[in-house]
């Protein structure tokens, strides 16, 4: 079977590449390196044994896309492309929804017009909102507090609408919680451009030197401790959710919504405390005020994932912190060390 995966070069797509291969799939990386980098493949092809094809081009592209239908044929698509920070793109929104809206839709056209008809999407739990309640199942009523989020949001409803269309399309929506960690070689992990949006690598960063302190947004949230708490999942544990459902995509009459994500919420300064247990190094930091577009509390039932995908995370928040700790030790500048 021959994957294509878009943004294949990036943080959870370069980990995904590796168990597809693995796995025994048959792999096409489609990726602009905008927010990736090339290096992200040359260690991904270390880590397998083999050769990766990578195409480089822009999502929204048709000719880019459909360049890579004529080559190859491509049986399902996982796709990952698209821009995630919830700051910039409280700042920048007509900057996401023409990246991720209008990358999709174009995906989705060429997909199309070859007859592929199968496709896992990279969502959020961002498309729940601000929950009522929590853990957070997968029929709690969707909102969204950022473009980020809304982005999503539409894109997910985009997907529903051509399932509804056209019912010979096989859809899966995974609702990412909060990904960590690294590939265990230490080879792969988060490279963030410029000063990090997700807590770990902000984490990581200030331990080795590279920052003087981490800024936590906001110690006034309804919380045991007063920083957000949020579901933290092993990267490599979310990976493998992207196989299972690659498995799986065909049992699914309807389009299949689905968590991933432990069922545990941690706080930022439990995040901040394993860390430092995990890899004997101190982190400072200092309180700031709220991020826009911050929720207080946010973590999965990850129950339906089990019964439909036969997938949990097995991976604790001692190796989410070790593997993050080797990762960003053994590349103190990413991929650029």
């Amino acid at each position: 079977m021959q994957v294509l995966v878009t943004g294949g070069a990036g943080y959870i797509g370069s980990h995904t590449v590796v168990l597809l291969i693995e796995a025994g799939y048959d792999v096409v990386v489609f990726d602009n390196f905008s927010t990736a980098s090339k290096k992200s493949i040359v260690r991904v092809s270390k880590i397998v044994g083999k050769e990766i094809r990578v195409v480089e081009g822009d999502i929204r592209s048709k000719e880019a896309l459909r360049s890579v239908f004529e080559h190859y044929t491509i049986d399902a698509v996982i796709h990952f492309a698209g821009l995630k920070a919830v700051g910039e793109s409280v700042e920048k929104p007509l900057t996401y929804y023409d990246n991720n809206l209008g990358g999709t839709i174009a995906l989705c056209q060429v997909m199309e017009e070859f007859d592929c008809k199968s496709i896992i999407f990279s969502s959020s739990a961002t498309v729940y909102g601000d929950p009522a309640t929590t853990p957070i199942k997968e029929n709690f009523p969707t909102s969204a507090t950022n473009p980020y989020g809304r982005s999503k949001l539409f894109i997910e409803e985009i997907l529903r609408d051509l399932h509804y269309s056209d019912n010979s399309w096989k859809i899966v929506l995974l609702c990412y919680f909060n990904p960590v960690g690294a590939h265990p070689s230490g080879l792969i992990g988060e490279d963030p451009n410029g000063v990090p949006n997700n807590l770990m690598p902000y984490i990581t960063q200030t331990a080795i030197g590279k920052r003087s302190h981490l800024n936590i947004f906001g110690n006034d949230y309804p919380t045991h401790d007063g920083t957000g708490i949020r579901d933290y999942i092993h990267v490599m544990d979310l990976a493998y959710g992207h196989v299972k459902a690659l498995e799986k995509i065909d049992t699914f009459e309807d389009v299949a919504t689905i968590n991933l994500g432990t069922g545990t919420g941690y706080s930022v300064l439990d995040m901040v405390n394993a860390f430092e247990k995990a890899s004997g190094k101190e982190v400072s930091y200092i309180f700031t005020s709220r991020r826009a577009g911050d929720i207080a509390i946010c973590y999965a039932d990850p129950s339906y994932a089990k019964e439909v995908l036969d997938w949990e995370a097995k991976r604790g928040l001692d190796e989410m912190c070790q593997d993050s700790w080797r990762w960003q030790s053994k590349n103190p500048d990413g991929y650029s060390s």
